[in-house]
């Protein structure tokens, strides 16, 4: 009887110490949702709890009979396993709440942050498009030439330009000196750099 005893006493440890651990490590490199490991191991440490009070009630039945020392025993050793099972998967359920609901905070400030960023982006583009359209202005250049400007500025060929404005490529190019002329720049790096140099830089580096 005892060596039977120590057979159940052994396979319930043995389950017991793979049930612990519900959701593992590589479990989440597997790529197991970590609700379904919160699920899980809220069911164990209920199931757990459940065994610990049969237990107990079976240890205080078996007591009152007169049951064999031994047997007592067992079930002590497996009432308290189970009791420990129980608060030791409470404890990780309350963990793995916890941090969901970290990742959650931080997963939505992240969200915030990039919403910012685009709404920031979009405002210093339209910032840029209208500093570029009054320096234009200022270099005196004609709607044609302010258009072959931009163009040039997107990194289009003059023969690009053309195909885009529907125009032959001769008349591009000379579009394309008189802005330099106007603007006293020599060429098309020179027109880049303008921009990327005297708009972007702060104030005080110019």
């Amino acid at each position: 009887m005892l060596d039977e005893y120590g057979t159940r006493t052994a396979t319930v440890i043995t389950r017991m110490s793979d049930a612990t651990n519900p959701m593992n490590q590589d479990q989440l490199d597997e790529g197991h949702p970590p609700d379904a490991g919160r699920s899980r191991a809220g069911v164990a440490a209920a199931l757990f709890a459940v065994i610990a009070i049969l237990m107990a009630v079976d240890l205080l039945d078996d007591s009152q009979t007169g049951a064999d020392p031994w047997h007592l025993l067992v079930e002590v050793v497996v009432m308290m396993l189970a009791g420990a099972g129980a608060v030791s998967l409470w404890r990780g359920w309350q963990q793995a709440a916890r941090r969901v609901e970290r990742l959650d905070t931080e997963l939505e400030a992240a969200r915030l942050e990039a919403a910012r960023f685009r709404q920031e982006a979009a405002e210093a583009l339209r910032g840029l498009g209208e500093a570029i359209d009054a320096q234009f202005e200022r270099w005196g250049l004609t709607p044609a030439e302010r258009e072959v400007g931009l163009l040039l500025l997107k990194g289009l060929s003059h023969r690009e330009v053309a195909r885009a404005r529907d125009s032959g490529e001769a008349t591009v190019r000379q579009q394309a000196q008189a802005l330099y002329r106007k603007s006293g720049l020599r060429n098309r790096s020179e027109l880049s750099a303008f921009f990327l140099e005297d708009l972007l830089l702060p104030h005080d580096e110019r």
